[in-house]
């Protein structure tokens, strides 16, 4: 049995196969889950049950479902790996109580994680957390015999293809029969992930061609973090530089965070990527309503919401923030800095695989090429450059560099970085920092890895990264690497 508290951080439990992330400690996690839904009165609803493609994946959530139909819970489990979004719809679909997914989505190799979503489909938020966190480490407490499980062959195990209904509502918010037939020349790089075939398939039976890049099962992930920020897709971009492609979609080891490389083979960063979706879905598709952003996105959507006339709402980091808001909201779009994207009409959580369609139907609707699609963006709300440097810290020193840092931003903040003056100061997730110019740089620690992060916008990569060297050696860190 585990014998350390489980916490859950920005997205469900993760730890290190072998060490943390144990069988033992799995199974005292899917105790509590059923705990918490046999609480709630829910076990008559199926629970589902998905997994990725990291090493034992598949077997960590055979053990989730043993113990959830242990519990009398009738459980769906995917025959496949599948993307988190999947098991999210599903969820929906199937009338479930909830989802327990298995994966550590764009972590090292090494890892693996918990995930929970809640009836809904989105992220659990906050209270459900809570709850799950105090159930499970309850189980913990108590021991190996806290945890009921069931035979693998019971009948209350059922597995489950989870993509006949996740492609049908796929095809409700995007033409998917004018995809096919625009002729369009897609790449799909799926990082080793469990998106892998999910853009094809959806795609298959026209005259647009899909080219799937690192699309075999790899649970070493060919030594790269399985997440799509450029320093991780230099094939992918050299493909796109030879030519003849139209665009390049990118999702992460779980597929429900997407990077997007236009036709010239040049990224664009995550920043963008949420100001071309939201200005395609109220151009293009007609959409309207209020858009949420977490505080390490970009200002373009302010500056977009503005001139359509939109509310907009900044959220601490995580769709366990995003999500909440935009239920209460009814919003058009939620996203965050990862890469991760959530719009109206669907589960309140990312899918990589949908926000690359829907770049694939931009191109489509508006006759253009993404470059030329970038190129108008600049031109209504001008410049803007993004970076982000990762300072990794051992797992061992985390908390005490956490609070070391933290603690000097709380003590002494900056009234001015890299000679601009500080005008604001949020301080709700990590301190942001927004600048008299308009700028911004944030730090904060991930809620994912034991890592530091420093972001920053501003109108030039060189006031970006005079911003974030500015900030690096204010708090006193260094080893950044971008």
């Amino acid at each position: 049995m585990a014998n350390k508290p489980i916490v859950f951080g920005t997205d469900g439990w993760r730890g290190v196969t072998g060490d943390d992330f144990t069988f033992d400690a799995v199974r005292a996690a899917a105790q509590g889950v059923a705990d918490y839904l046999r609480g709630r009165g829910a076990e008559s609803s199926p629970a589902v049950v998905g997994y990725d493609c990291r090493f034992a994946s598949e077997v960590f959530a055979e053990e989730v479902a043993r113990v959830l139909a242990g519990n009398g819970i009738t459980t769906l489990l995917f025959d496949r790996a599948s993307p988190t979004q999947v098991a999210s719809w599903t969820v929906v679909a199937e009338h479930g109580a909830g989802a327990v997914v298995i994966t550590a989505s764009h972590n090292p190799y090494l890892f693996n994680g918990f995930k929970y979503k809640p009836e809904n489909g989105s992220s659990a938020p906050g209270p459900v957390i809570a709850e799950l966190e105090k159930r499970i480490n309850d189980v913990i407490g108590r021991g190996p015999s806290a945890v009921r499980r069931a035979e693998p062959d019971d009948d209350r195990i059922r597995r489950h293809d989870p993509r006949p209904s996740y492609f049908a509502q796929v095809a409700r918010l995007v033409d998917l029969d004018g995809l096919k037939g625009a002729g369009l020349h897609l790449v799909h790089d799926s990082l080793h992930g469990s998106g892998a075939g999910y853009i094809r398939e959806l795609l298959d039976g026209g005259s647009t061609e899909v080219t799937e890049l690192r699309a075999e099962r790899n649970p070493f992930f060919g030594g790269v973090n399985p997440e799509p920020i450029r320093q991780n897709l230099g094939g992918t971009l050299a493909r796109m530089r030879e030519g003849g492609h139209d665009l390049a979609i990118c999702t992460d080891g779980d597929a429900d965070r997407v990077g997007i490389v236009d036709e010239r083979g040049e990224f664009v960063n995550q920043l963008q990527v949420y100001a071309l979706l939201l200005r395609y879905l109220v151009e293009v598709r007609g959409w309207r309503g209020p858009v949420v952003r977490s505080i390490n996105m970009t200002s373009m959507a302010d500056q977009l919401a503005e001139r359509y006339g939109l509310p907009l709402y900044e959220v601490p980091v995580g769709f366990k923030n995003i999500a909440p808001r935009m239920l209460e909201t009814d919003a058009v779009l939620g996203g965050e800095e990862s890469g991760g994207y959530a719009v109206r009409g669907h589960v309140p959580d990312r899918d990589g695989v949908l926000i690359g369609l829907f770049f694939a139907d931009m191109l489509v609707r508006s006759g253009r090429t993404l470059s030329q699609l970038r190129a108008d963006l600049e031109r209504v709300v001008g410049p803007h450059a993004y970076d982000r440097i990762d300072i990794h810290v051992p797992r061992e020193r985390f908390e005490e560099e956490r609070g070391r840092v933290m603690g000097r931003l709380r003590e002494r903040a900056p009234k001015e970085v890299a000679g601009v003056a500080v005008a604001r100061v949020r301080d709700d997730d990590g301190f942001k920092f927004t600048l008299s110019d308009g700028s911004w740089v944030l730090l904060r620690t991930s809620g994912t890895e034991s890592c530091v992060r420093i972001y920053s916008e501003a109108a030039s990569p060189e006031a970006v990264r005079e911003r974030l060297s500015a900030l690096e050696d204010i708090v006193g860190l260094t080893n950044g690497a971008h």
